[in-house]
């Protein structure tokens, strides 16, 4: 199974200035929940932002340019060669676009969380797709302050 997890604005914005321009209390619980024992894939920057290898599960940091290497952390030059290492696990694709742009054609589900708000000064934007390739489960509304509504697209057979 391939998976896709971001949070995005309601103006389609998941970053800005290098960082996620959010703090959602239990989101990352959420993160957490889904990817631990299993593979993560994200980009190089992505991985700078965290700073260091997501405990309990293996990380993939596709990179042209930078090597990392260390306890369940390898890099890639692409995409293609993070699902071939997959060895039938599930794999979650955590960011960022061009790591996005290029995963949707092959993920199974994607994992969306709709933050109620718009990013005016956003900088980096969760790639267009097509709906119509998936169904949509709407699930609950959380956040005290911030507001946002956990959504899965589950790609048609």
């Amino acid at each position: 199974m391939i998976g896709l997890i971001v949070a995005r604005s309601k103006n389609n914005v998941i970053g800005r200035n290098g960082e996620i321009p959010w703090k959602i209390k239990g989101e990352q619980k959420f993160f957490k929940e889904l990817t631990i024992g299993n593979i993560v894939v994200m980009g190089r920057k992505s991985y700078e932002e965290i700073g260091h290898p997501l405990p309990n599960r293996q990380n993939i940091i596709v990179s042209k340019t930078m090597k990392y290497e260390g306890e369940n952390l390898i890099t890639v030059s692409s995409l293609a060669e993070a699902l071939a290492l997959s060895d039938n696990s599930n794999i979650y694709i955590a960011g960022g676009y061009g790591v996005y742009k290029e995963a949707i054609p092959f993920v199974d589900v994607m994992y969306i969380t709709e933050v109620d708000m718009n990013i005016e000064d956003g900088d980096v934007f969760f790639p267009e797709f097509d709906v119509n390739d998936f169904d949509l489960i709407i699930g609950e509304t959380f956040g005290e302050n911030t507001k946002y509504t956990r959504t899965t697209y589950i790609r048609k057979k």
